[in-house]
């Protein structure tokens, strides 16, 4: 038996709605990265605990076959060390692409901020009311 259990959801998801102020786009794009930061580590883990239940269920397999027992069993146990090996690369892969989404999220963080950071600042300090983008398009 796996001693894997669910999480409680610990990274917040991350809304979508149509908010697209500077200052809620940075925060949701932080978000973002935390959420993927933390997927790769517990993808990570459970790349590790699969590769170690696939090397203990080849075990199980080399003692079914010692102690002559069915066949069918051991070849049965063997099928299910290859399937548990196979997903664990599958969770090696989907680790580094949860990885390249982490490296893409804070680039595009950082560009964002290169683009509206200077406009942000110069809107919000303003005292006197200007239009909001989009007020002339009517």
């Amino acid at each position: 038996m796996s001693d894997l259990v669910p999480q409680s959801g610990s990274a917040a998801p991350v809304p979508a709605d149509a908010d697209n102020r500077y200052k809620a786009v940075q925060t949701k794009l932080d978000k973002l990265g935390k959420a993927m930061d933390d997927a790769v580590l517990e993808l990570e883990a459970l790349r590790r605990d699969m590769k170690a239940n696939a090397t203990h269920t080849t075990g199980v397999a080399d003692d079914i076959d010692n102690a002559d027992l069915d066949p069918l069993f051991v070849f049965a146990t063997n099928e299910v060390a290859v399937a548990l090996g196979g997903a664990a690369n599958e969770v090696k892969n989907l680790g580094a692409t949860a990885g390249e989404v982490v490296d893409l999220t804070h680039q595009t963080k950082r560009t964002h901020s290169k683009l509206y950071g200077a406009l942000d600042d110069i809107r919000s300090n303003r005292r006197a009311k200007t239009p909001r983008p989009g007020f002339f398009d009517r």
